[in-house]
């Protein structure tokens, strides 16, 4: 029983050539890469936003702690 072999991957792929044709299964796969090709675009681009500008330093920490104390309440006029 197993997994398939290339004989039957063959027989399906022939079936659905005859039922679908070649031009709408290549309709098919150009929009299935299109897709893909803009998913890695999205990635990619949401990735070098989260990056800084390379002509911007990184922000360096120091570990140091400010303290500090409220000592009273300031109003903002709108």
């Amino acid at each position: 029983m197993g997994s398939f072999s290339i004989w039957h991957w063959l027989i399906v792929l022939v079936i659905v050539m005859l039922i679908f044709g070649t031009k709408k299964l290549r309709n098919i796969g150009a929009d299935l890469g299109g897709a893909v090709r803009g998913f890695k675009d999205g990635v990619r681009d949401s990735s070098a936003e989260k990056t800084a500008e390379p002509g911007t330093p990184a922000p360096q920490v120091t570990g140091k702690t400010v303290e500090g104390e409220i000592k009273g309440k300031t109003e903002t006029k709108a």
